[in-house]
């Protein structure tokens, strides 16, 4: 949709809501000494530009305390719990990601081959997953676009394409992943009464759900989006409550830094989840469902204050739910025969071995969890598909259209993908490693840009990152790179050596398709 940001407060026409009201593009107005963001000088209909939220959409955060500040860019107003409330949600969202499928099915893995050595690693990839989300977070705000955006503004044709298409690769590998969480939970609540392609199917109608919520306005979303963590953070500390776990080895599992070789795989694993690409392009634009004028610098501080605040929150709670599944697990199966298999399909019927019935029996307990993460990342993966095509192409159209060109996109591949691999327990694990893969080749293609960006001043004026902060950011972002590498060469031998020993007899699509992927990416090396 056409977006203008019109002034946020009060109704005097002084210059700079003046320029507010235009679209980026054509020329710079100075800020902050003439080396401020850009901001167009000229009004033409040809050029209004797609936009995250409509202004009519946003949510108002000036409360009655504001009002002397009207027209006035002075210091920020001091703390209001009211206006945290107002400025909370975009966080809760964003911290979905941390708790999609993928991050269930390496908290479950983590649990039960490492016990709880890695509680220490999780609580550090949560701490690095923040950092990059405020960055993204800050970006959004203090220029009032989002990444996508921003890339097609900021890059030539050829490198913004490029970025396009690596952005859209990893959300349909993020939104396959989430799809086959649902599936798998669909068809342990029905008791396999629905395989997993008829998951993939019901799942795929979420995209409706999005756009009938969406219709009534941003806080309703936000509120169904709280409803799902709800239920998350029940299920899975109601499977703690049953699991009784130790809670000296929880701390000495959180306070103590250990990793030895035979739990490498699961540490990798435990850091690779953190970032997701698509939830870096998704937080840039959620910021900007609030209404704040980027042009007034304590707005946006004041913004970035209530960011920080509610997005930490929103983390705390995601880390508290990785961390009951990974000490059900841990608790349950380390140290068994079954740590080495357990998988998302499977966890349901071995905690109901373990643990049995009780009130409420667990399967369906952890079945409901996993519905719940599933449901709430595929619909914020449609929610950033968005974006991501909107700000990338700029395309101007209606939101059900792009909602469905964003689901069938992730959609089709996901039923065939699950008629292929709706036969064992190893084949659904052999894919979540290839997506897993897929996702850590994607990881630069939206943290480059990110980083590259928040520390360009034409870009962020004031608000660009200091020469610390851009050190420990990319210092991160090495790491993040160094141990994504790591998984993709460890997946390629490990999926090629699966393929072989045990889904030959059964997949020969699947195994051709393996040896001749690990070929291309062995010669792209």
């Amino acid at each position: 949709m056409p977006h203008i940001n019109p002034p946020v407060l009060g109704d005097e026409s002084t210059s700079e809501e003046a320029e507010s009201l235009l679209p980026r593009g054509s020329a710079s107005v100075d800020r902050d000494g003439g080396k401020g963001r850009r901001i167009a000088a000229a009004f033409d209909e040809d050029e209004i530009f797609e936009g995250a939220y409509d202004f009519d959409e946003k949510v108002v955060v000036s409360v009655v305390s504001d009002l002397g500040s009207v027209g006035v860019d002075g210091p920020a107003p001091p703390f209001s719990w009211r206006k945290l409330w107002l400025f909370t949600g975009p966080g809760f969202l964003m911290s979905i990601a941390f708790l999609d499928p993928g991050n269930l099915e390496g908290d479950l893995q983590a649990g039960a081959v490492a016990g709880y050595s890695l509680l220490w690693l999780l609580l550090l990839a949560t701490a690095m997953g923040l950092l990059i989300q405020m960055l993204s977070a800050r970006l959004g705000v203090a220029t009032g676009s989002h990444l996508a955006e921003l890339c097609r503004e900021e890059y030539p044709k050829w490198a913004m394409f490029s970025l396009w298409l690596m952005a859209e690769v990893a959300l349909i590998g993020a939104d396959i992943q989430e799809v086959i969480g649902s599936a798998i939970a669909i068809k342990i609540l029905s008791r396999g009464v629905f395989p997993l392609w008829t998951g993939v199917v019901i799942t795929a109608f979420d995209c409706f759900i999005f756009l009938f919520l969406e219709n009534y306005g941003v806080r309703k979303l936000e509120g169904f989006f709280a409803f799902l963590i709800a239920t998350m953070a029940f299920s899975f500390t109601w499977m703690l409550g049953e699991a009784k776990p130790s809670g000296k080895e929880l701390l000495i599992g959180l306070l103590v830094p250990k990793l030895s070789s035979k739990t490498i795989n699961q540490a990798v694993g435990i850091v690779g989840c953190v970032i997701m690409p698509h939830n870096v392009f998704l937080h840039s634009a959620l910021v900007q469902s609030r209404a704040i004028d980027p042009n007034k610098k304590s707005h946006v501080q004041e913004a970035l204050r209530y960011y920080t605040i509610e997005s930490t929150v929103a983390l705390i709670i995601s880390f508290l739910i990785n961390l009951f599944v990974t000490t059900v697990f841990a608790k349950g199966f380390y140290g068994t025969e079954e740590a080495d298999v357990i998988g998302l399909e499977n966890a349901g019927n071995y905690l109901q071995e373990k643990y049995g019935g009780g009130l409420f029996p667990i399967l369906y307990i952890w079945g409901i969890g996993l519905l719940a993460a599933g449901q709430s990342s595929t619909i914020t993966g449609t929610y950033a598909g968005q974006f991501i095509m909107g700000g990338f192409l700029n395309l101007r159209m209606k939101k059900w259209i792009r909602s469905f060109i964003t689901r069938s996109f992730a959609i089709i591949p996901t039923i065939v993908v699950a008629l292929f691999f709706d036969t064992s327990d190893s084949a659904l694990d052999i894919l979540n490693q290839w997506l897993n893969v897929l996702q850590s080749v994607q990881i630069p293609f939206a943290l480059i840009p990110l980083l590259t960006l928040v520390s360009k001043e034409q870009v962020m004026g004031a608000f660009k990152i200091g020469p610390v902060y851009q050190a420990l950011t990319w210092v991160v972002a090495a790491l993040l790179f160094i141990i994504n590498g790591y998984l993709l060469a460890v997946s390629q031998s490990i999926i090629i050596c699966c393929i072989v020993m045990k889904l030959l007899p059964d997949h020969t699509i699947v195994y051709g398709f393996g040896i001749l992927t690990a070929k291309k990416t062995t010669f792209n090396n």
